[in-house]
């Protein structure tokens, strides 16, 4: 059974790519654009990874995901950082809130495809 990703970030041409190469690496795909929608689908679809923005409207990432820790039907869901605004005091941050990483915009998709795989390996 393919494992199913969770996208999340405002800007529609990052998600738009993004998606485009997970589902590439066999991966379903869900997408959402704020973190209000991110806490949504993550209850609804049980996605087993989000790959969350920090700064977004109508919630931020960093608010959604301490969200999704407080939930019983999503805290367990790992949850991979991408920022355009890498910062070592929110890295350390949301590591210690539970994320398992925190990758800078722009990244290397191959790294990050590498990253999931490890992540979702290990579930």
């Amino acid at each position: 059974m393919k494992k199913k990703i969770l996208v999340v970030d405002d800007d529609h041409q990052l998600v738009k790519l993004l998606s485009l190469r997970l589902r590439k690496n066999n991966y379903d795909v869900i997408t959402a654009y704020d973190g209000y929608e991110c806490v949504q689908l993550a209850e609804t679809e049980s996605p087993d990874l989000i790959l969350l923005d920090i700064k977004m409207p109508r919630r931020g990432g960093i608010s959604a995901f301490d969200i999704l820790q407080s939930t019983h039907t999503t805290e367990m869901i790992p949850v991979i950082f991408i920022t355009a605004f890498p910062n070592p005091e929110i890295k350390r941050q949301v590591i210690k809130m539970g994320a398992k990483d925190i990758i800078s915009k722009p990244y290397n998709g191959d790294a990050l495809i590498e990253k999931i795989n490890k992540i979702l390996d290990s579930i």
